[in-house]
Formats: C-alpha cells, sequence, structure tokens
C-alpha cells in the first residue's frame, strides 16, 4: 500500500519535497479528499476538481506566498486552500466562523487577493505586478488564474488591454473548460473553440495581439506539459499567457458528464457521485423558479416580453424562457453592464424588458442603473433574485445592499414582495406597462406557499397591507422577512397592542399612509433584510424627521459591516432578525 502524500503536506514547502513522479497521486488524493468533504458538508465541486494538476503544478514551481497567485472567483480555488496550510480545516468550508468558499487576504497570505465576484484577477494581479516593478522586486512573480466564461467580461478585457502596453511581469493562465456555472456563450468562446480544435490560423491570435506572450493550448491535466511550461515561463519577462485546457469535474465521472448540476450538487455518494434525492414533493416553490415560470407565462400573453440573464439561466430560472422562447430570451455571459445597457435599449424600442441579475452582482453596473436606465427613465423591469443574506457564500454574496443603492436614484421604483404569490402579481403589474424603471427583490431559497400559481391580479404597487392591526405598536417590514415578524407575533399573548403592516413597495414609500400608521401608533419598529444605512428604516426616519412626528422609531436590519458566511438562519440571529429577536425587540420596547 503507498503512503499517503497528502497528510505530509502542511504547505507548499512540504509541496516541493516531493518527485515530479509523485504529484499524479497527490492529485488523486486531493481530489478524493475534496469529495469526500463536500460530498458530505456541501459546496462548489466540479471547478476545483477540473485545476487539480495546476493547482499542484503552479504551488510546486513558484514560491508561493512570495510569488502572488489570484484565483478568479475562487470557485476552483478548494485544491488550493488544502495545500497552503488549511487542510485541518477545510471540513469548517463555507460554515459559521470556518474556512470562506472563497479565497480571503484575512484568512491566509497565500490569499493574496480576495475574489467570489468574477473577472477581477487580471486588474489585481497587473496591479501587483506594477508595484513590484516600483519597489524593484523584479523577479517577484505574479500569475492571475481566470476561466474561458470570466475572460469573456469587460474587465478582464480592459486588465488585458493595460498589461499589454507594459513589461510587468504578469502571467495570465486561462483556465478554459468551456463552462463557468453555466455553458460559456459568445464569440470569444467560438473563438477559443477553433483554438483547441486547430481551426484558428496560428497568426489570427487575439492575444497575441495584445503583446503578450502566449503559448498553448496544452493540457491542464498533463503534468509533465505544466511543470515545463510553467518554468519556462517564469524567466520571460513581460505579459505571458498560457491557455490550459481543463474538464471541470474532473475525476468524478457523473460531475463531468453533467458538469451544470455538479458546480454545487449538495450531498452525494463520495464513491459514485450519486447526488442524494432530495423529496421535494408538496414544498413551496423556489423563488427563483416562481420569476422563471411566472415570467414564461408572461411571455406566452405579451410578445414584447424579453428575458436578459448575465451568465445565470440556471440560477436564476430565465432558462424556462430560454427554452419556451430561445429568441427572446438572452444569456449575454458575465457582463452585467452589458446586460443593463442591453435592456435600455430594448426598452427604447417598447419592448418590455425583464433583466434578472443577482442583488450582488447588480452592483457591478451601477452606472449603467443611474446613466443609462433611470436618467432617460426607461421602463426596465430589473428582478433582484438572492436579495437579503443568501447564507454561505458569504460576504461576497449577500444581497443586502440593493435597497439603499437603488433608494438614491430618482425615477426607480424598488419592490419587495412578502411571498411568491406578490412576487407573481407584482410581475404581472410591471409587464402591463409602466412609465419607469423597477426593481423587484426576492431572496434565495423556497417560499411558503404551494399554491402560488394563482390568478394574475393588478396591483396598486404603493399600496401598504395590513397583516395584523393592533393599537400601540407598529412593526413596519418589507419583503418576506414579514414571515419572521409574523411568527414574533404569534408568540405573545393574544392581545390587540401590535400592528404587522407590509410595504410591498419602498419607493416611493406611501406617505399618506405612514402618517395614519403614526397617528395611530406610539411606537414604531422597522425590519429589512437589508442594510441599515440608506435602507427602508432610513426611509422612514427620514419622513419621521421631515414631518416633525414625536413617535418612537426602532431600526433593525444589516448592521453596518460585512456579514460573514453561514446558514440563512445562524446569520439572521446574529444580525437580530429572526423571529426571537424581533420578539424581544417587541416585548422591549
Amino acid at each position: 500500500m503507498k503512503e499517503n502524500l497528502l497528510s505530509q503536506i502542511f504547505n507548499p514547502v512540504d509541496l516541493k519535497k516531493l518527485s515530479k513522479n509523485q504529484l499524479p497521486q497527490l492529485a488523486q488524493e486531493l481530489r478524493e479528499f475534496i469529495i469526500d468533504i463536500v460530498s458530505e458538508k456541501e459546496g462548489h465541486l466540479g471547478a476545483s476538481l477540473g485545476v487539480i494538476e495546476l493547482t499542484i503544478a503552479l504551488h510546486y514551481v513558484f514560491n508561493t506566498p512570495e510569488d502572488q497567485l489570484v484565483w478568479d472567483v475562487g470557485h476552483q480555488a478548494y485544491g488550493h486552500k488544502i495545500l497552503t496550510e488549511r487542510k485541518d480545516i477545510f471540513h469548517t468550508n463555507r460554515e459559521l466562523h470556518g474556512i470562506s468558499g472563497f479565497p480571503k487576504r484575512s484568512e491566509s497570505l497565500y490569499d493574496t487577493f480576495g475574489v467570489g465576484h468574477s473577472s477581477t484577477s487580471i486588474s489585481a494581479a497587473l496591479g501587483m505586478a506594477i508595484a513590484s516593478q516600483l519597489k524593484g522586486e523584479n523577479n517577484k512573480q505574479h500569475i492571475a488564474v481566470i476561466g474561458d466564461a470570466s475572460i469573456a467580461s469587460g474587465m478582464a478585457f480592459e486588465g488585458l488591454n493595460h498589461a499589454g502596453v507594459t513589461d510587468a511581469n504578469l502571467l495570465v493562465i486561462l483556465n478554459d473548460n468551456a463552462i463557468g456555472i453555466d455553458p460559456s456563450v459568445g464569440a470569444l468562446k467560438d473563438y477559443l473553440t477553433a483554438v483547441k480544435e486547430g481551426k484558428n490560423p496560428r497568426q489570427n491570435n487575439i492575444i497575441k495581439s495584445l503583446n503578450f506572450d502566449y503559448s498553448g493550448p496544452i493540457d491542464g491535466h498533463d503534468f509533465k506539459a505544466l511543470l515545463s511550461e510553467l518554468t519556462r515561463l517564469k524567466s520571460v519577462k513581460g505579459p505571458k499567457f498560457l491557455h490550459v485546457i481543463t474538464t471541470k469535474g474532473k475525476g468524478l465521472q457523473l460531475a463531468e458528464e453533467d458538469q451544470v448540476k455538479y458546480h454545487a450538487p449538495g450531498k452525494f455518494e463520495a464513491k459514485t457521485g450519486k447526488i442524494h434525492p432530495k423529496d421535494e414533493d408538496n414544498l413551496p416553490p423556489k423563488f427563483q423558479d416562481v420569476f422563471g415560470l411566472t415570467l414564461v407565462e408572461l411571455a406566452q400573453e405579451n410578445e414584447k416580453i424579453i428575458g436578459i440573464t448575465p451568465a445565470m439561466p440556471t440560477g436564476s430560472s430565465m432558462k424556462f424562457m430560454m427554452q419556451a422562447f430561445p429568441k427572446r430570451a438572452f444569456d449575454v455571459g458575465i457582463a452585467e453592464q452589458h446586460a443593463v445597457t442591453l435592456s435600455a435599449g430594448m426598452a427604447t424600442q417598447g419592448m418590455i424588458v425583464f433583466c434578472n441579475i443577482y442583488s450582488t452582482f447588480l452592483q457591478r453596473a451601477y452606472d449603467q442603473i443611474i446613466h443609462d436606465v433611470a436618467l432617460q427613465n426607461l421602463p426596465v423591469i430589473f428582478c433582484l433574485d438572492r436579495a437579503g443574506l443568501v447564507g454561505e457564500d458569504g460576504a461576497t454574496h449577500h444581497g443586502v445592499f440593493d435597497i439603499s443603492y437603488l433608494n438614491c436614484i430618482p425615477n426607480m421604483i424598488i419592490c419587495a414582495p412578502k411571498d411568491e404569490i406578490e412576487l407573481r402579481n407584482i410581475m404581472y403589474t410591471a409587464s402591463l406597462g409602466l412609465k419607469q424603471p423597477i426593481a423587484i427583490r426576492y431572496p434565495r431559497g423556497r417560499g411558503k406557499n404551494i399554491n402560488w400559481q394563482q390568478p394574475f391580479q393588478k396591483l396598486r404597487l404603493n399600496e401598504v397591507k395590513c397583516l395584523t392591526k393592533g393599537k400601540d405598536i407598529a412593526v413596519l417590514s418589507t419583503g418576506t422577512i414579514a414571515t419572521n415578524v409574523e411568527k414574533a407575533i404569534t408568540k405573545l399573548e393574544p392581545n390587540k397592542m401590535i400592528s404587522h403592516y407590509h410595504f410591498p413597495t419602498i419607493k416611493p414609500i406611501n406617505e399618506k399612509e405612514l402618517i395614519s400608521i403614526f397617528k395611530d401608533h406610539h411606537k414604531i419598529i422597522t425590519i429589512e433584510d437589508g442594510v441599515l444605512k440608506g435602507g427602508f428604516g432610513s426611509i422612514i426616519n427620514t419622513f419621521t424627521l421631515q414631518n416633525e412626528l414625536k413617535n418612537k422609531v426602532v431600526n433593525l436590519g444589516i448592521p453596518d459591516n460585512f456579514v460573514e458566511h453561514g446558514s440563512v438562519s445562524e446569520l439572521q440571529h446574529i444580525c437580530e432578525l429572526d423571529s426571537n429577536h424581533i420578539y424581544q425587540t417587541i416585548i422591549t420596547i
């Protein structure tokens, strides 16, 4: 029986003690280690399995952490974490107080740059490389590992464009597996496919034309090729580009065969890869599916309805629209800025555009929202999936800023339905035609209504809904956090002291209704699953001051710090948004 090599490795110093002939065995052990833990603990799987050989080769050839290694997005960095002093705590990955699912500077010296969103690695590594030059550290290496889906994003091209006119010691490694979370799309993907298949003339090289020393494509699972080329590139000065071909999910057959499902498969059998079946009968729907299926219903009745997603057709459930109406639904790749302005362009021509972008990713298109949509008052319908606390993906992915960053934009309507039925009806109402842009925010996960596909109803968007009527304390909530409020109120002794009002529309706020609420209640509690600064509570506070009202107002929401990873229930408890804390706040006030 062969001795276990991975057990002997704490960091890359130990890795370098192995002979090159031992590296394939280490790769097998590292794959099995990741599979064993992710099969039980869940997490991102396919991306890390696809770069095991590349990860080992990089730490074997380069002098990390002195040499700076930047992983784009970070889904693929599990092997990197295990080889860099976190093997013994890897089982805490994505758990509360455990290690992050993404590279994180505060976690390790080996994590040179915090990531989670795509296409940042080239700019970050170039910044490091130029800084090293200025400090006279001319032998220091700077490596950006980026996928074929991420490199198609505008920011990656901005980094390449700048790097090509420098003499910075930068190596960009393209991890080309033809897929991000969903299959890659676009003309650049077609170009890379032609390169891999030998159908592209060698003189027709887009990377060389940007002044990079281009090499490849090489097999990203072949240690001999990887070690040879990485060693050669160490001594090449200036910007360099290595094209590496890998297979996402490598080493687990089912993960190779269904790369979308095994991006983050949940729990599965480690030996076979077979996903443990979940009993989803008689469960309420996921909010993303309510969006996707409702959009198809609306599109069947209105040929002007368009769907747009930046590289998230599965995660957003835009896939339903893409299957039903392939000419009216667009996956534009990881290109949030383009997605927003494309939507704006279509809106100028009378199209009714549903632009679905995760709340955290819409941050990447902020100027386009203001300059291209709101300034021109174009009625784009933004559907913000994953709004609020998202759980284990952590600080890079929580959708807690959208109310604040949209609230200050003129012409923008902001809605937050409390359940699936209201989401459906807000979408329907928006599809009938608005004269200004609207953002509809809703969370990750499931709703609470099994029979959600009710006939559509047109809503008065600024209507405030009284869910419980009392006379002393009014709880004002927006969005699905209303469920936690309802649970808190049921814990109280039956009384007529507590009112609960749900605000489906955050902006413009219904001031007439607020005047009435403040008149009928002495004390007000606002609750939201977004940041307090600039959020729903801030709107209420401003209203209180402007109208010189003397009611006591208490705000509950996300505090002024980045919330780390953990389950949604754990994070709601930390942020004091769970039903127990809401109950205690009501009792205290």
